[in-house]
């Protein structure tokens, strides 16, 4: 039987705060990293997981894909385990963007960059 809404309810509140953990921890340790978000259907969560590592530049997100990858898939991985979510990360699960690609494309409007998929 599928979860219900409360269970869906909850199983987003503790994402959203084990993700903000990990958020915290990356701001101390990874340069140039400011924030992340998630998108999701919880329904479907293991095909619609997506982790976004947002940076300040384009410069700052290509080092941080060769540099800090590990720390950020190890960093989503306990986040998604503190959040009771069994999932094995894939490349398709964490993505990595920037504040400047998003200003240069799609004017500042994270919403509309998100629903796109970048």
């Amino acid at each position: 039987m599928p979860p219900g809404k409360r269970e869906l309810a909850r199983i987003e509140r503790r994402l959203i705060t084990m993700l903000t953990e990990a958020c915290e921890t990356a701001k101390g340790e990874i340069k140039g990293f400011t924030w992340l978000t998630h998108t999701v259907d919880l329904n479907t969560l293991a095909e619609t997981l997506k982790v976004i590592w947002v940076f300040e530049t384009l410069a700052d997100r290509k080092l941080a894909q060769v540099d800090a990858k590990a720390r950020i898939f190890e960093l989503t991985a306990i986040a998604l385990n503190e959040a009771y979510i069994d999932l094995s990360l894939l490349d398709r699960n964490v993505r990595f963007d920037s504040e400047e690609e998003c200003q240069r494309i799609h004017s500042g409007d994270w919403q509309k960059r998100l629903a796109k998929g970048y």
